[in-house]
């Protein structure tokens, strides 16, 4: 037994930590590049063909992403029984693949945001300019209201009978319950697009082939799971826009303000909790 004691020891002692463990792991040189603070105001961009370039794949990405979506949720809703359709768990992995598969197919031409909500959190961290937030804003609303317009000149009837796939807060719970879902939920939206796209994990772990849109897919799916029943999840202030817009009815309007304060208030905490408090980027002295 000594001698096998002896193996044990030595075997656990043979290989150093891959990667340093708790605050050790801060004194390690970079191997990374940080990217510079996007300009607040680039007006060098207004004259880029990429610049509207981006703008049009965002429309594009969210007047698919609002079409299928809305598509799934009123075949969901006209069913008279849901064993007979996909249900709950069909719409949540309908909002989720389609942010897997446009974020994919749009990163690298826009970054993939099809989000006003992420696109203000990536503002707020300084990874775009002010001028590109509010082009990616106004073309995902757009595109969002198109979705949705499609949507109801396939199949009007349905669509108006059928809540038009509007966000609102459903009976029995209060509208701060509403608000207090889109908080969270967006948060845990943004804080993965965050962790997902970081420069540091991706020189890190660059041994493992993460693939950025899966799990900021999969945060989607998760968060609809949890927040359909509440508010039939919002987290993303274009959709919420474009299907209150085309449905048109007193009551989508009125809970419409849960589904901008609601995604902006957890955007912002996802980008102050991931820049200043896990990444502590502004206290980090400089070369």
């Amino acid at each position: 037994m000594e001698g096998k004691e002896e193996d044990v020891r030595v075997g656990a002692n043979k290989f150093a930590e891959r990667q340093p463990i708790g605050t050790a792991a801060q004194t390690q040189d970079k191997d990374y590049k940080e990217p510079p603070p996007a300009p607040l105001f680039e007006l060098e961009e207004l004259w880029s063909w990429s610049f509207y370039r981006a703008g049009i794949a965002e429309f594009m990405a969210t007047f698919l992403f609002l079409y299928i979506t809305i598509l799934t949720v009123m075949g969901v809703v006209q069913a008279k029984s849901k064993c007979s359709t996909v249900g709950i768990q069909g719409i949540a992995w309908a909002f989720g693949g389609m942010i897997f598969a446009l974020v994919y197919c749009t990163a690298g031409i826009s970054g993939g945001h099809i989000n006003p909500a992420v696109t203000f959190g990536l503002l707020l961290a300084r990874k775009l300019s002010l001028t590109r937030a509010l082009l990616y804003m106004v073309m995902q609303c757009l595109g969002a209201i198109c979705g949705a317009g499609v949507v109801k000149g396939f199949q009007k009837g349905i669509y108006e009978s059928n809540g038009g796939g509007a966000n609102v807060v459903a009976p029995g719970y209060t509208k701060g319950d509403g608000l207090g879902a889109e908080i969270i939920g967006t948060f845990v939206l943004v804080y993965t697009v965050f962790s997902a796209t970081d420069a540091k994990r991706s020189a890190r772990d660059s041994h493992v082939p993460l693939l950025a849109p899966l799990p900021i897919g999969f945060a989607v799916f998760l968060v609809h799971l949890a927040t359909i029943p509440i508010t039939g999840t919002g987290i993303n202030p274009a959709r919420s826009l474009g299907a209150a817009i085309i449905y048109n009815k007193d009551h989508a309007w009125d809970d419409q303000w849960i589904f901008w304060v609601g995604p902006f208030i957890g955007a912002a905490l996802a980008a102050f909790y991931h820049q200043i408090v896990i990444r502590a980027i502004p206290f980090k002295s400089r070369p």
